[in-house]
């Protein structure tokens, strides 16, 4: 029945995760790789999107927030190195760890700022100075309902 809700998560077909959870499929088993229906749900390489639905059904019955795949990588930060906005809110809301770093020591943040996704850069600096960290001073907070914006330049432009 695992096998069933993992499918199930990548698809994005909340009515059939649903039903499996409530049969009692176990929404933390883990497939090769620690793939897990969460992980899965995060964001679906094939149909290049996650499933922000799907996500909240699956922690709200319990799923690992902080279960990592290879190389350290958290829901959090695959659903952000997508640009997978509405799946980050439910994360961070749900209470993922926005300082946990990768075995590269990297965290959601800074892996999404190599990226153009503006709205999930806004939401993982906010977290992160929420959870306390600043960028260079400690004073430094942004005015609630501000966005910010990190300006980057493509390689090898002037």
């Amino acid at each position: 029945m695992s096998d069933e809700l993992m499918q199930a998560a990548q698809a994005g077909n909340l009515a059939e995760v649903q039903r499996l959870i409530a049969a009692g499929a176990d929404v933390n088993a883990v497939a090769e790789g620690g793939w897990t229906a969460l992980m899965k749900a995060c964001y679906n390489a094939e149909l290049k999107h996650g499933f922000a639905d799907v996500v909240k059904a699956l922690v709200d019955a319990g799923a690992n927030i902080e279960a990592p795949i290879g190389y350290g990588v958290r829901p959090l930060m695959l659903a952000a190195g997508y640009g997978e906005t509405a799946v980050v809110e439910v994360l961070l809301q749900a209470g993922a760890d926005v300082l946990a770093k990768n075995d590269g020591g990297f965290t959601a943040l800074m892996m999404v700022k190599q990226k153009h996704y503006v709205d999930v850069v806004n939401l993982l600096h906010e977290a992160e100075q929420l959870a306390g960290l600043g960028e260079g001073s400690c004073a430094s907070k942004n005015a609630p309902g501000s966005n910010v914006i990190t300006f980057m330049k493509r390689p090898g432009a002037k």
